[in-house]
């Protein structure tokens, strides 16, 4: 019976440290994910899915040298930053990834306010509603207590999964596309090109980086628990990957199928599954896209406040109260209302700034990747745990091939491509 006392013993470890990783991963599906992850099935239908095994590879990649870098070094990404490279650097890094998530709130309150609209309720009710129950999950929940509320939160997105089966796809199909390499020849088209960049993007944002180490560092986990909080990082990039597929999939067998190729909101889609795919489908969509806003709008302002405050060395975290780290709360409290406002303004133009956040994502990512490439490979700040060959080859190929799909992209758009 040692062997079932052992895996007793492994589960139980498994069930203290999982969390970070796969809360991290999840949020990549938020409303800005979903619309793209949409608009890559609607636009061009199984083509894309390709696309799905090289960045789940590389978001596991990525998601897990951040989390090794917070157990070995017991600080954020920021921290690390600004120690190593001094604060104008830092500033400049944090100056970026803020503007960029600002978008993203702004994108998640979009996803609250849609939702619900297809349950017709007005965003003028939903959005400031909504907006209040997240500060309340954040500020006055304790770290244990809010990990529990995001948890429950991820594991929600097997509605898409679900959904993704009720429309029967052409199973056979979807299966070669994933593994059939590309046509180069697609990449001369600007659509194509910029779907593909917004897909990197929305799969492995910057913000996941530092939201993700900070996380790490915040739960206690150290070297001596990295291999089981590595296992909760693997994880939680597959399942979210998986649900990215069945979205896929799901507007490619309803709505490409049926020549409706352009959608302008995740709402759009969930509506235009309506007739298609039945109510029971469509309800499952919508509820999804309710819950990943939710959801993704309770830790974008989050992982963006952690950044700011780490590095430029304010008390952060959710074990700390108010008094203890006022900086920390107020400009959650700041970002929250703010992202919540611009959502309620008329006639904005939501699916530009929901779908250029997930591109500029993209475009920002290498920038990011090379600084973490550069900490992990210090041996005297991870020894042991530098980065291997192979992991070091994944990730600067993700780093240069994004970085050069979005030269190729801004190329092809100031010459009429």
């Amino acid at each position: 019976m040692k062997w079932l006392r052992r895996w007793k013993i492994q589960l139980l470890v498994l069930v203290a440290v999982v969390g970070p990783g796969f809360i991290t991963a999840n949020v990549d599906n938020d409303p800005g994910g979903i619309l793209t992850y949409s608009q890559a099935g609607a636009q061009f239908g199984y083509s894309l899915l390709w696309t799905m095994i090289p960045i789940t590879i590389a978001l596991i990649v990525v998601q897990e040298m951040v989390a090794r870098m917070g157990a070995v070094t017991g600080k954020g990404l920021s921290d690390l930053i600004r120690e190593e490279y001094g604060l104008r650097i830092t500033v400049f890094v944090m100056l970026g990834l803020v503007i960029t998530n600002f978008g993203n709130i702004i994108a998640e309150f979009g996803g609250i306010a849609e939702s619900l609209e297809l349950f017709g309720l007005s965003r003028y009710y939903t959005v400031p509603v909504c907006a209040v129950i997240v500060w309340l999950i954040v500020v006055k929940g304790q770290q244990k207590i809010v990990e529990k509320v995001f948890l429950t939160a991820s594991f929600f997105f097997v509605t898409y999964i679900v959904a993704g089966v009720l429309v029967h796809p052409d199973w056979h199909k979807a299966l070669v596309e994933t593994v059939k390499p590309p046509n180069l020849s697609a990449f001369r088209q600007s659509g194509y090109l910029f779907t593909v960049i917004g897909l990197v993007g929305t799969t492995i944002a910057p913000w996941m980086q530092f939201y993700l180490q900070a996380s790490v560092v915040e739960k206690g986990i150290t070297k001596r628990q990295y291999a089981t909080s590595r296992l909760d990082v693997i994880i939680g990039c597959i399942f979210t990957d998986v649900v990215a597929w069945f979205i896929v999939v799901a507007c490619a067998a309803t709505l490409f199928a049926h020549g409706i190729f352009n959608i302008n909101t995740a709402k759009d889609a969930a509506e235009a599954l309506h007739p298609l795919a039945g109510e029971f489908a469509y309800m499952l969509f919508a509820l999804g896209l309710f819950n990943a806003a939710l959801f993704s709008a309770s830790i974008l302002p989050l992982s963006t406040v952690y950044t700011v405050c780490e590095g430029l060395g304010f008390e952060s975290g959710l074990d700390n109260s108010f008094s203890e780290a006022p900086v920390f709360y107020w400009l959650y409290t700041l970002l929250i209302a703010l992202g919540a406002g611009v959502i309620l303004i008329p006639g904005l133009p939501t699916l530009k700034i929901i779908f250029w956040s997930q591109v500029i994502n993209g475009m920002f990512l290498p920038f990011i990747l090379v600084f973490m490439l550069l900490l992990i490979n210090k041996k005297d700040l991870m020894g042991e745990y530098v980065n291997s060959v192979w992991m070091n080859a994944i990730a600067w190929t993700t780093a240069v091939s994004t970085a050069v799909l979005s030269v190729i992209y801004v190329w092809n758009k100031a010459h009429g491509g």
